[in-house]
């Protein structure tokens, strides 16, 4: 399931509205993992585009359908509003043992009914760019944290793709 918001909505009403209403959404919903935060929407956009992607590390970059099917019981890497249900919160022993794994003030754990958490890195989404040298430390902590349960996007027959798709998806993880 995935819902979308344009960027001025987030700046009309401000993040934590946003952070509010995508509680609510999840609230009900029996999840192992979920996300919230900036993405491209690639509706008339060029493929050539894409190098942005990787300037703008924050923005979110998959085409959720496909990855719905495949990704089980795995995190997708980190966003700025990261959903946490059964299995991966138990093997982390909790929202304690999470809280264990995080050193930022800026990271915010917060217990959700029903042995869930949601964990906000930052008080806005950030997309980052790396031409900037901002490239998202409390993102690359939250990848590092959680990088046994970090879903992986199946190979491709072309290997181009295959290696630009696992680039893109260890962005936090590697220099």
């Amino acid at each position: 399931m995935s819902f979308w918001l344009p960027t001025e909505y987030l700046e009309e009403k401000g993040p934590e509205h946003v952070r509010e209403l995508m509680w609510e959404l999840a609230d009900p919903l029996p999840f192992c993992s979920g996300h919230a935060g900036l993405a491209f929407n690639h509706v008339g956009i060029p493929r050539e585009l894409s190098f942005l992607r990787f300037r703008h590390p924050g923005l979110d970059d998959t085409e959720l359908g496909h990855v719905s099917w495949n990704i089980g019981t795995r995190i997708r890497g980190p966003a700025w509003m990261n959903f946490l249900g059964a299995p991966v919160l138990d093997e982390l022993g909790g929202v304690t043992g999470l809280r264990s794994r995080f050193s930022s003030q800026e990271v915010r754990i917060q217990e959700m009914p029903g042995n869930r958490a949601v964990v906000t890195l930052g008080s806005w989404p950030e997309a980052g760019d790396t031409e900037q040298g901002r490239d998202l430390p409390l993102y690359r902590e939250w990848a590092r944290a959680l990088e046994p349960w970090l879903y992986q996007e199946p190979r491709t027959q072309y290997p181009i793709d295959g290696e630009e798709t696992l680039r893109w998806e260890r962005r936090f993880l590697d220099r």
